[in-house]
């Protein structure tokens, strides 16, 4: 199966620059994070990928064919996301109606079973749905559509801890039953850890990160002390971030230590999580301990 590929996309509205010049290759049946904060440009990535948006330069390419108009390649993308793209008559069931038209082949007897555990009623209209529902409605209709990759845009938006770690669930299980590609991007980075196996970071309009979760992590590290310590320790590193709190100090460096190197007896080094790594890439010092 062919890979979907971003080649050197830029975006700008007018004077604004919102993506410059992104390059990256999303493979098949992988499960990806897109994190980035707000006003990076997850969504208008999103949505140039899947031809609601348009660059102003670059291309997106799947297999042979320029994304852009190609009617086959678009019937393999989906993307899922807050943006009202139906009529304030649309039902649940119409939904997925249209995502069967759409595409084919989709799977009813998951979404019954999906919308009954999330509380969702097929026939209400997606316009008199709280937030928790709609999300959970769309939810729902993303994991039963036939597309080779998903893209999920902020799909925890307005669920409850029960229903973000069902969602979970059935992702891993739908993931499992049918391999197939998963772009989610969230900002609650530490609950999707465990599901994704590579992450993408935007950060100023830039992609800083392109990497398999694992090896990024293997060499993302909290190095804490008495200050000097720390200071001596990481002297050759390039420190990413650093807080100090009385006479203790923590510095955050994604590298690869120096085996050679002995940790001192009052220095401790410990893995990142992956939320710790983002905040340590974009140097998010106030959040990232949380």
């Amino acid at each position: 199966m062919e890979a979907l590929k971003i080649n050197g996309v830029s975006k700008r509205f007018g004077r604004t620059q919102i993506l410059d010049d992104i390059s990256l290759t999303i493979q098949p049946q992988t499960i990806y994070a897109l994190l980035g904060e707000n006003g990076a440009g997850k969504s208008t990535l999103l949505n140039i990928i899947n031809d609601r948006n348009f660059p102003s330069k670059g291309e997106v390419v799947l297999g042979d064919h320029e994304v852009h108009n190609h009617y086959p390649s678009l019937q393999r993308l989906y993307l899922m996301s807050d943006s009202n793209m139906y009529g304030k008559r649309t039902s649940v069931s119409g939904m997925f109606q249209l995502a069967d038209e759409g595409y084919g082949h989709f799977d009813y007897e998951l979404a019954h079973r999906l919308t009954k555990a999330f509380g969702v009623n097929e026939h209400a209209r997606l316009s008199n749905l709280s937030t928790g529902l709609t999300t959970a409605a769309k939810i729902t209709c993303a994991l039963c559509v036939n597309a080779d990759f998903i893209f999920l845009d902020e799909p925890m938006l307005g669920l409850d801890a029960n229903h973000r770690n069902r969602f979970y669930r059935e992702l891993m299980k739908t993931y499992e039953q049918r391999p197939r590609t998963f772009v989610i991007s969230s900002h609650i980075i530490n609950e999707i850890q465990s599901l994704v196996e590579h992450v993408f970071v935007l950060h100023d309009h830039h992609l800083i990160a392109d990497e398999d979760v694992e090896n990024l992590l293997n060499r993302a590290y909290t190095i804490s002390g008495p200050a000097d310590a720390v200071d001596q320790y990481t002297q050759a590193m390039k420190v990413l971030d650093q807080q100090t709190v009385g006479k203790i100090k923590t510095a955050y460096v994604i590298e690869k230590l120096d085996d050679q190197q002995p940790i001192p007896d009052d220095v401790t080094v410990t893995h990142m999580n992956l939320q710790q790594a983002y905040l340590a890439l974009t140097n998010g010092e106030d959040e990232i301990n949380e």
